[in-house]
């Protein structure tokens, strides 16, 4: 098969153009938000800036279309070129021909990229016991709604990472909920719906199923808004900026 043919194929936006839209939505609303204050100390709180914060929102949304991929499984019956509805939402299913099978793949936008700043956070934190048990938590709930779908993978249900891993992180740490809500939706999901139902996919005729991508990825995408958001709602507003950034340089 022809290497641009293949890429074509392994690359492609997961989501239907009108689900899409919505996140696209719902990330410029942020920013909009974080520009005029709304969220004063917003992703500050757990070890990233407002700038950083919107660049970080804006690559998950643009890595949902590439996809790395890992594995190859034994050749199938491959659907092509579909519209899967799932709980009401659309995700699509790439056009392929001559293709070898399912390849098992990472997407960058909804599990390498969350994945990494996940890590970052927890160590930042140092949130070992609580950030393990909210993950744990989140990816139980996650793995017992996960079902395979034919053609496309493995889906969730699009709030349950976010409500989920909100409830969690209230219930760990009211002070770290924004961060603890970062990393136990983000890999809780990864973890309860993709990496634990891997032996799922064979037989599910999906051309591509991807890691945090097609039926995770706006879950996920989710989950990092709601952290921006319970950042800024947990916010020492008591605090003058001179008081909030003298104690960010002596944890520096």
């Amino acid at each position: 098969m022809d290497d641009a043919m293949h890429a074509n194929g392994l690359h492609y936006l997961p989501l239907s153009p009108g689900l899409f839209s919505i996140l696209a939505g719902i990330f410029i609303l942020l920013v909009v938000l974080l520009r005029v204050g709304a969220l004063p100390y917003a992703y500050t709180r757990i070890g990233i800036s407002a700038q950083g914060a919107i660049l970080i929102l804006l690559a998950s949304l643009v890595g949902s279309y590439f996809n790395i991929p890992l594995a190859e499984l034994p050749g199938q019956h491959i659907l092509s070129g579909r519209e899967i509805d799932f709980f009401g939402l659309h995700y699509m299913v790439p056009v392929v021909v001559d293709w070898p099978g399912t390849i098992v793949a990472v997407n960058v936008g909804g599990a390498l990229i969350p994945g990494l700043i996940s890590l970052y956070v927890l160590v930042r934190h140092r949130l070992w016991m609580r950030g393990a048990l909210a993950i744990a938590g989140v990816s139980a709930i996650c793995h017992f709604l996960a079902k395979p779908v034919p053609g496309l993978g493995i889906a969730l249900p699009i709030f349950v990472p976010a409500i989920a891993s909100a409830l969690m992180a209230m219930v760990l740490s009211l002070r770290r909920t924004a961060a603890l809500a970062y990393i136990g939706g983000s890999l809780g999901a990864l973890v309860g719906a993709d990496l634990l139902n891997l032996g799922r996919v064979q037989g599910l005729g999906a051309p591509v199923v991807s890691i945090g991508g097609a039926g995770t990825f706006d879950g996920v995408f989710l989950t990092g808004i709601l952290a921006v958001l319970l950042a800024g709602l947990w916010s020492p507003h008591s605090q003058n900026r001179a008081e909030f950034y003298s104690e960010q340089s002596r944890n520096a």
